[in-house]
């Protein structure tokens, strides 16, 4: 028996796909049975073209077992088997693909597509074994051979005794470390949930000895330890099953056993796209938001497959932003893949992939709008503050996409309604689509500014979301209708007649206005008469793009850099509290015209939700007023 030496430098690359490749030690196992399971398409290939040969699926199968005393685990295929020449060249020659060869030498047939590519996943074994042993015998020899490694010093290839075709790999685990436990790669649970997790798909069975406890037979209290063989994979994935012979309780059960959420998704998608880039998925929408949504901890993403073998637990760049609260998978045999298989080389599939889901998931939703509106409701009351993001975000380039899906609550329809149903609502001379924001819809009912815009008989749309003016400003317009909030300085309501009466009084009030501006230096912009207010005795109005809800938003933020909006304080110049503010004036009792002002000025702050700056004059103020 003679030592040989691994081919292109070795010790250097074998160090390297043990401790740079992957980022996980468990993908071993995923990368074992991957092989394994190629071995056995291979077989299944040579049995389509050779009529000599029956692949009979039930004779063939892989198998894991392990034995902790001996520290020994082992993954056993019934495939094709490999000669001593192949075994050389395959394990022989780091990242040499006898997959790839097979791949590139054969047409395949029949949907087989074989996983391993690059020749390297055997060697994720060293990540946990000390001592690697591949016994294998190739269909249509006589002989067997044993093929064993220790790491980077290299191998042996010698003669050994093996009845059946197919190949046993033998890792004997490492001992543990401070740092690591492999132990667990010889636990029964954790072998298990490693195949589901990442094998579950193999087209093969994957056998392994199983212990569990299980009623007796016969007996529905009893209970009695259960020791034998148990096929461990589902093999055939419900994407790969025709719609129609699945029902709606099939894709509730895969989202619970997937752990997409504890909850019930309300709507499910079952795409199989052929085309530049052929690939199924099953995507759901859900019904509740999850706890950590908003949170940094939250990684949004659909599970990647490559020819059933889960590649990524979330791929995140196939899901924009704004419909991160997606789940499911997509399986493709398309993707160019990297050399550890865990990430892809390039992206021009991905980008493919995710346009179509996309406008997969947008037509879905609309479909949902359209034909189950308390449904979609219910998924609003979640995830629609993520499409109004969507709206703000990326400089509103997703605008176009998502301003159909948006809803706000109606002033005159009591409920929800879309932009869509706002504007056909809209009587033919009104210009804008006119909304109000505050903290709740019972307090923008009570806001001041809503009284001439109501009085028209229009509808407000009622913005109670922080992100929903941002949304908006980025919006602009809908269907050619301008948004027009109802605290902006110009509404376009007021009649000619309504402008004059309030430039007369305007004029004949300058100077107690100009007074008034000067006591409330810096905190307002100007003082004016007010056009729209009926009952109320006074508001603030704002001009320029900032609002003043968007200025609570921001001044709420951890980085509160104190952007103020442009404030107007409107005096009603009809109501009795005006008439007082003119008699304090025209008497020139500065303390109390002082008093009026500072009492009008900290009551439409009170309005608009916003701190007051001083509680204690404020009350002290109102102490005076009642004295």
């Amino acid at each position: 028996m003679v030592k040989k030496q691994f081919q292109a430098e070795a010790k250097r690359l074998l160090d390297l796909m043990i401790n740079s490749i992957y980022t996980q030690k468990e993908i071993f196992l995923r990368e074992l049975i991957s092989n394994a399971s190629d071995a056995l398409d291979k077989l299944y290939y040579k049995a389509l073209t050779d009529d000599s040969l029956v692949f009979d699926k039930n004779n063939y199968y892989i198998k894991v077992s392990f034995d902790q005393e001996k520290r020994i685990l082992k993954i056993i295929d019934t495939g094709i088997g490999m000669t001593k020449k192949e075994l050389e060249d395959n394990l022989g020659i780091i990242a040499q693909s006898g997959s790839l060869a097979f791949k590139q030498e054969n047409e395949l047939k029949d949907g087989h597509n074989l996983i391993g590519q690059f020749g390297v996943g055997f060697y994720a074994a060293f990540m946990v074994a000390e001592v690697v042993t591949v016994s294998s015998k190739a269909l249509g020899s006589e002989e067997a051979y044993r093929w064993e490694s220790k790491g980077a010093d290299g191998y042996t290839i010698e003669p050994c005794v093996k009845g059946e075709v197919g190949t046993e790999v033998i890792l004997k685990i490492k001992e543990n470390t401070a740092d690591e436990n492999y132990d667990e790669y010889l636990e029964e649970h954790r072998l298990r949930a490693i195949i589901k997790k990442y094998s579950d798909f193999i087209r093969y069975p994957i056998k392994m000895k199983v212990t569990e406890t299980r009623l007796k037979e016969g007996s529905d209290k009893e209970y009695e330890d259960y020791t034998g063989e148990q096929i461990i994979n589902s093999m055939v994935p419900i994407w790969k099953k025709n719609k129609n012979e699945l029902k709606a309780e099939d894709y509730a059960n895969f989202y619970s056993e997937k752990r997409y959420g504890f909850d019930q998704p309300i709507r499910h998608m079952h795409i199989n796209a052929e085309g530049v880039v052929s690939y199924r998925a099953i995507l759901f929408i859900p019904e509740k938001m999850p706890y950590d949504f908003y949170t940094p901890e939250y990684e949004k993403g659909l599970e990647l497959y490559a020819n059933g073998v889960l590649i990524m637990n979330k791929c995140g760049e196939l899901l924009p932003d704004y419909f991160s609260f997606v789940k499911g998978m997509v399986d493709s045999e398309d993707l160019s893949l990297n050399i550890s298989r865990e990430m892809l080389q390039h992206n021009r599939q991905l980008q493919v992939i995710a346009k179509n889901i996309k406008t997969k998931i947008k037509n879905e939703l609309e479909d949902l709008l359209k034909n189950e509106r308390e449904k979609y409701e219910e998924f609003y009351q979640a995830f629609g503050r993520q499409l109004k993001y969507g709206v703000y975000s990326d400089f509103g380039n997703n605008k176009e996409v998502l301003q159909d899906l948006l809803m706000f609550y109606s002033s005159t329809e009591k409920k929800m309604v879309t932009l869509a149903e706002y504007v056909a609502r809209m009587p033919e001379e009104q210009k804008y689509i006119y909304y109000a924001s505050g903290e709740s819809v019972e307090r923008i009912e009570k806001l001041p500014q809503t009284e001439l815009v109501t009085d028209k008989g229009y509808e407000i749309l009622y913005f109670t979301d922080d992100v929903d003016e941002f949304a908006i400003s980025m919006l602009r317009t809908y269907q050619a209708k301008e948004f027009k909030s109802v605290s902006s300085g110009d509404l376009g309501l007021e009649t000619e007649e309504n402008k004059d009466s309030a430039d007369t009084e305007e004029q004949g009030n300058k100077e107690l206005f100009a007074q008034m501006k000067d006591l409330l230096s810096g905190k307002i912009k100007a003082v004016r008469a007010s056009t729209r207010l009926k009952s109320h005795p006074v508001c603030l109005s704002n001009e320029g793009e900032l609002t003043i809800e968007m200025e609570k938003i921001l001044s709420a933020m951890p980085n509160n850099q104190k952007i103020k909006a442009d404030k107007v304080l409107e005096i009603n110049i009809n109501h009795d509290v005006f008439k007082s503010l003119q008699e304090a004036y025209v008497a020139k009792d500065k303390e109390k015209f002082k008093l009026y002002t500072e009492l009008l000025y900290n009551q439409a702050l009170l309005i608009e939700g916003l701190a007051l700056e001083d509680p204690v004059e404020f009350t002290n103020n109102i102490c005076k007023i009642m004295r």
